[in-house]
């Protein structure tokens, strides 16, 4: 009686099996490069992961040549670095806000990969390229414009009629070339939803919180026009005072270096970061409120004991 012997996946050929891992998602792609050493070195091919990034992120194709997805920034290492949440102690309260390593070297230029989505399918993609060595810069507060309102560049694209501002999600991939890593300081989701107190314009807010610091990017619609208007990216201190582009930097390496977490609750997660931010900022804003008015009193205090003393003593010369 003949044997017959099992067939495994690995027994098919190498290109059909690269085929198929190419349609896998990155997290997929990860878990089955630990099941054999055949698949790990099939899953290790650049080009599957550039063909990953690329669907993720369709804004890197409109990168320069050799900018991104390639030897500085290799595609796996750009996926693992953007993919997931970035996390800094900071944001459990393991640490005081915002200690990063002073002596670390700081990116001499970022690049900002930002695509905008609506029911997964890419809406906007935008690449902008920001010097960063300026002392112009370095100085300033922080501020990065994907799609800026009056420019004379084209008009974002239409929403299209009933989508809900509410509806679009944004990735917001930093990217330091020069140490080939990068970091997603978008929460994917929005935040928040506001109106602007003049134009009535949505402003839909994505948010991470980072090293007791807030970035936070902005996307403006115009329901009137049914279009995209503005998209950028701040950073903000716990006092509610703009982060300069020195203390950003810092920040960002940081988060580069720094630990990530996956899963689809980073979402909420992030968001519920975000509100714990808002309630700390208006606490401190309110502390600081009632130390002004306790010192004015005080100097009220000392100011009537002063003008009562002066009339005591012309009174009774």
């Amino acid at each position: 009686m003949a044997m017959t012997t099992a067939t495994t996946l690995e027994d098919l050929p190498a290109d059909v099996l690269a085929c198929a891992l190419r349609r896998l998602d990155g997290r997929s792609l990860a878990a089955a490069s630990c099941a054999t050493a055949g698949l790990r070195a099939l899953a290790a091919d650049p080009e599957t992961w550039r063909a990953l990034c690329l669907a993720r992120w369709p804004s890197l194709l409109q990168a320069r040549p050799g900018l991104l997805l390639g030897a500085a920034v290799p595609p796996r290492r750009l996926f693992a670095d953007a993919f997931p949440f970035p996390c800094l102690p900071a944001d459990d309260n393991a640490a005081p806000a915002a200690a990063p390593d002073l002596q670390q070297q700081l990116p001499a230029e970022l690049v900002s990969a930002v695509d905008v989505y609506h029911g997964g399918a890419p809406l906007l993609s935008r690449v902008v390229e920001t010097p960063a060595s300026s002392s112009w810069f370095l100085t300033s507060p922080f501020r990065v414009d994907a799609v800026e309102c009056g420019s004379p560049a084209p008009a974002g694209p239409s929403l299209g009629r009933g989508v809900s501002p509410a509806e679009l999600e944004l990735s917001w991939v930093v990217v330091d070339p020069r140490a080939g890593r990068a970091v997603n300081v978008s929460s994917r989701r929005p935040v928040a939803v506001d109106r602007h107190w003049y134009t009535g314009e949505a402003l839909v807010r994505y948010a991470v919180v980072l090293g007791g610091c807030k970035f936070e990017a902005t996307v403006t619609c115009s329901e009137e026009a049914w279009s995209i208007r503005e998209i950028s990216l701040a950073a903000e201190d716990a006092d509610g005072a703009a982060v300069s582009g020195e203390g950003t930097l810092r920040l960002l390496a940081a988060a580069m270096a720094g630990p990530r977490k996956g899963g689809e609750e980073q979402e909420e997660a992030a968001k519920r970061r975000y509100e714990e931010f808002l309630r700390s900022k208006r606490g401190r804003k309110e502390s600081k409120a009632r130390k002004e008015v306790l010192v004015d009193l005080c100097c009220s205090a000392v100011s009537a004991v002063a003008l009562l003393s002066f009339i005591a003593a012309v009174v009774l010369r």
